[in-house]
């Protein structure tokens, strides 16, 4: 990954520390030395000293049979960015009043590339094929919370993230069809929610709907998620949409939201 900076102020040093963060995750919890270094396509040496420092910021643990792993201060970093927008703080009450009514999970995502990335998230206790929690990453495209924020981009925009490789970590899909994936993304404009039937993998449903700020930019997406063999289309278009719509809708630019969405027609 070395050398791939363009910019002249662009700080290698620092691009290479955050790949040795990045190398860790749900299926590499604990590395050796030379697991990181290849993962992070790094000499050996540059990853040790790289892990020796990450270790004395706090951010990395080394253990004694040698292999290192993150420290709960990592989530400083990704928790940084949620507080800076104030989207935890202001989604949660809803997303707890909606898990309440419901007795279902809700979620708030934001567009990072051709993917979402969770940024708030109330579970339920109920066996899913997905593992999602704050920082997970889905492709857009076959995501309700990635139609709605996708549907707000315009042309060129939407073309330019969707050229993007998704970084989701998940087995490659298929391309969306363009001209289908227009039409539906149209269809979510004109409406103001997103749905998707078992699109991301099977047996998950799931309704969305946009937050904007003060200008009416959509800012983040708001879902439910039920189990398909539990929750017909119908129960959720039709019960669940109208609780998540009675939802902070616009978020002013600190991203603290407030008044009532669209009502579904």
């Amino acid at each position: 990954m070395a050398g791939r900076g363009e910019g002249a102020d662009f700080v290698e040093s620092l691009a290479r520390g955050l790949d040795v963060l990045q190398c860790f995750g749900a299926d590499r919890p604990r590395m050796t030395l030379s697991a990181v270094a290849h993962a992070a396509h790094l000499a050996r040496p540059t990853a040790r000293r790289l892990l020796l420092t990450l270790e004395e910021l706090g951010f990395v643990r080394h253990s004694r049979d040698g292999l290192f792993a993150l420290t709960p201060r990592v989530l400083s970093l990704g928790m940084a960015f949620v507080a800076s927008l104030g989207v935890w703080e202001v989604g949660r009450p809803h997303l707890e009043r909606l898990v309440a009514a419901t007795g279902e999970s809700s979620s708030m995502s934001q567009l990072d590339g051709s993917d979402i990335v969770y940024v708030a998230r109330v579970a339920v206790p109920k066996l899913i094929t997905l593992r999602v929690e704050i920082g997970t990453r889905f492709p857009a495209a076959f995501t309700s919370q990635g139609k709605v924020l996708l549907a707000a981009l315009d042309p060129a925009a939407l073309a330019e993230t969707l050229a993007q490789p998704s970084r989701s970590g998940l087995p490659r899909f298929l391309p969306r069809d363009p001209a289908s994936l227009d039409a539906e993304l149209r269809a979510v404009r004109a409406r103001g929610w997103a749905l998707a039937d078992e699109e991301l993998a099977p047996g998950i449903r799931s309704v969305a709907a946009p937050a904007r700020d003060g200008a009416g930019t959509v800012r983040a997406a708001m879902n439910v998620t039920v189990h398909a063999a539990e929750t017909s289309v119908d129960k959720l278009v039709g019960d669940y949409l109208p609780l998540l719509l009675r939802g902070p809708a616009t978020c002013r630019p600190t991203g603290r939201c407030g008044s009532r969405g669209p009502t579904p027609r």
